[in-house]
């Protein structure tokens, strides 16, 4: 991993499709007057932690390499 940023980027190629966040379930348009909270809350689809089935953070990160023997496969 890189820098938070990074870290924590939902736009990464490759994350895995049960990778979760709450900013998936508001269902609005985007208010570019508002800071993004970027709280960092992921859970997997899997376990429904923030704990993979592999023992390693369910995060951005973390999710978006075919390496991880849990990933599910590309959400994007």
């Amino acid at each position: 991993m890189s820098d938070v940023s990074d870290r924590f980027n939902t736009e990464k190629a490759g994350l895995c499709s049960a990778l979760h966040w709450k900013r998936q379930y508001i269902w609005s348009e985007p208010d570019p007057t508002v800071p993004p909270s970027n709280d960092g809350l992921f859970w997997c689809a899997l376990t429904q932690t923030c704990i993979g089935p592999d023992g390693q953070l369910a995060e951005p990160g973390n999710c978006c390499s075919s390496d991880r023997g849990c990933h599910c496969g590309a959400s994007k």
